[in-house]
């Protein structure tokens, strides 16, 4: 259940930064009649992801066990690979969000009414076709799918008020820190999907070693324990693994922890050459050509209201987020 409140958490989140961010463009340029067009595309992003999620959900309930199993465990694989593409991508461009979206919606404007749908609607699209997969393949693995289910409902609603916060401006938080700390869970949530999904490729006999076991605590950690729901109920875990499962776990969560969480590299000035060091030894402070002054990095431009949003390396002085 935390697992799929984290990812409704997650997603939902970014896709109402995006919405309160289009909404208080369309607002401050005056465009207030534009904003139907991109509640309608809101509404059909959200349309869309319920109905992939009520295709995958019925959609394979005819199918053979094997069938059954061989699409389980495909789609966990797709569902990781999404997720775990989703926390490097806001980690790198959250910075520049505003901007870019900014920038897509002058286009949208300028193109007519279906231009702003298909923005609002590939903006939000994108997070909920990600969340109805992922929640889809905990729901399908779990023993109780109420339970993931209300999960990823609770995030998403949380996200919802945050977003409403968010744009009014009553509340603050520093987006570098909440990303990095949910993606790096979420990397974690991920690991054991990815573990589930390869079982059931096992089960369905396209992967070998379905009866060699890594380890098995099922005594020490019973899985009809509280301690044992709530291990599996947020991290997935599960009291005997193959050895497959086992090794895609460590090969994948170690690995994409340390490239999440390594701090990125700052860029460094381009050095003085020696004779322009020697001049300004002489003469005092250099001057740039034609004494321009010099120019501030793009990103630092005031008004970007994602500032900070993108990595873990991030000053932990820096100020809160807010999107008006």
């Amino acid at each position: 259940m935390f697992g799929n409140y984290l990812i409704g958490l997650r997603e939902g989140l970014e896709a109402s930064l995006v919405v309160c961010i289009l909404v208080a463009y369309l607002v401050k340029t005056d465009n207030r009649a534009s904003l139907r067009p991109v509640w309608t595309g809101v509404g059909l992003a959200v349309g869309l992801s319920l109905a992939f999620g009520a295709g995958l959900q019925f959609g394979t309930q005819e199918l053979t066990f094997t069938a059954q199993e061989a699409i389980g465990g495909s789609l966990s694989i797709v569902a990781v690979g999404l997720v775990t593409w989703m926390v490097f991508w806001m980690r790198r461009t959250a910075r520049h969000l505003k901007a870019e979206l900014e920038g897509r919606l002058d286009s949208a404007l300028a193109m007519g009414t279906g231009a702003l749908v298909a923005t609002a609607f590939l903006a939000v699209g994108r997070e909920g076709i990600e969340t109805s997969l992922f929640v889809w393949r905990s729901v399908d693995a779990a023993d109780d799918g109420a339970k993931p289910m209300l999960g990823a409902v609770l995030g998403i609603l949380t996200a919802v008020v945050m977003g409403w916060l968010f744009y009014r401006g009553a509340l603050r938080i520093n987006l570098a820190r909440f990303f990095t700390w949910t993606g790096g869970l979420l990397i974690v949530v991920a690991a054991g999907v990815l573990a589930y999904g390869v079982h059931d490729l096992q089960e369905a006999r396209f992967l070998g070693g379905l009866e060699t076991k890594a380890f098995d605590v099922s005594s020490a950690v019973p899985v009809d324990s509280w301690y044992g729901v709530l291990l599996k109920g947020t991290v997935n875990f599960q009291p005997d693994p193959t050895v497959v499962q086992a090794c895609v776990w460590v090969l994948y969560v170690v690995p994409v922890l340390v490239l999440f969480l390594r701090r990125p590299k700052s860029p460094q000035r381009p050095a003085r050459s020696a004779e322009g060091t020697a001049d300004g030894a002489a003469g005092g402070t250099a001057q740039s050509p034609a004494g321009a002054p010099a120019q501030e990095p793009a990103d630092g431009a005031p008004g970007a209201s994602t500032d900070g949003a993108g990595g873990s390396g991030e000053s932990s002085d820096e100020p809160s987020t807010r999107t008006s």
